[in-house]
């Protein structure tokens, strides 16, 4: 027999059960943003280590229309924000590791910087943040939960400009938050991020009001049929792509195998033939 979910009068969100959609959606995570800017001002507060009072205004100037069928070639995964009239920041969450971020960042940190009208002066060219949400770490030999990254001079390690900024939350090692990331909350981020069960969500927002108010509005998208049949659909390529990387996974696996192999018998081969006095 199904029971029917109770809701908390404060967030009218589910107190209990799985959620409809995974929060590490790319999808939600741009309708949840485009759709509730104080939840957007939280984050980036928290992102850039910030008080909410230093933030007057945050706008995202590359919206889309929430409900229209997308497809991977249309739909822009980078969320393209205005700070305070004056800086610009990417934003994006990246779900499967397509071994391409390095440089897929560092394309859009460029072509963001590189917007100065004809006639206008170089230092008037506005700051530019590239910040990505990974659920994957980037540097394996080197995981960080929150990892900023600037133009430094190799000896002396000064500061070359303060106008380019790469920084990367990996939301799979919220273990490793240091008391800075904790005392910004990026932790409790993360975990939102990460949530499966709406008591997972509550739990975390018991001290966070944008997270509380980000509940409400994930509630409120997924209960929208276009938006959530989209979301679904990124689940569906999302599996796809898993399959995709699992298989090719797989091959190289093989190939590896195959090749040490190969490599093991020309040894062997190489052994004998010294052995039997054989020139090679």
């Amino acid at each position: 027999m199904n029971q029917i979910k109770s809701f908390t009068a404060a967030s009218l969100t589910p107190s209990y059960g799985p959620l409809v959609i995974p929060m590490t959606n790319d999808y939600l995570f741009r309708a949840l943003l485009q759709r509730n800017n104080n939840v957007l001002k939280g984050l980036v507060c928290s992102l850039l280590h910030l008080a909410p009072e230093e933030v007057y205004s945050v706008e995202i100037t590359n919206p889309i229309e929430l409900g229209t069928s997308i497809n991977d070639k249309t739909f822009i995964l980078d969320i393209k924000l205005s700070l305070n009239d004056n800086a610009v920041i990417n934003l994006e969450l990246q779900v499967i590791n397509q071994q391409n971020w390095v440089d897929r960042s560092l394309s859009y940190l460029c072509r963001s910087f590189d917007s100065l009208q004809i006639g206008e002066k170089y230092q008037y060219a506005r700051p530019v943040m590239q910040i990505g949400l990974l659920n994957f770490t980037l540097f394996p030999d080197q995981p960080e939960f929150y990892a900023t990254y600037q133009l430094l001079n190799v000896k002396n390690h000064s500061l070359y400009s303060d106008k380019l900024r790469l920084s990367v939350l990996d939301l799979t090692c919220t273990d490793l938050a240091t008391n800075e990331d904790k005392a910004c909350q990026l932790d409790c981020w993360a975990r939102f991020f990460k949530a499966t069960t709406w008591e997972e969500l509550h739990m975390i927002a018991q001290n966070n009001e944008f997270i509380k108010e980000a509940a409400g509005t994930v509630y409120q998208l997924t209960q929208e049929e276009r938006i959530r049949m989209e979301c679904e659909a990124r689940e569906d390529f999302y599996r796809t792509q898993r399959g995709i990387q699992d298989m090719l996974d797989e091959s190289a696996a093989k190939l590896e195998a195959m090749t040490a192999e190969k490599e093991a018998l020309e040894a062997e081969v190489a052994m004998l033939r010294r052995q039997l006095g054989l020139q090679e």
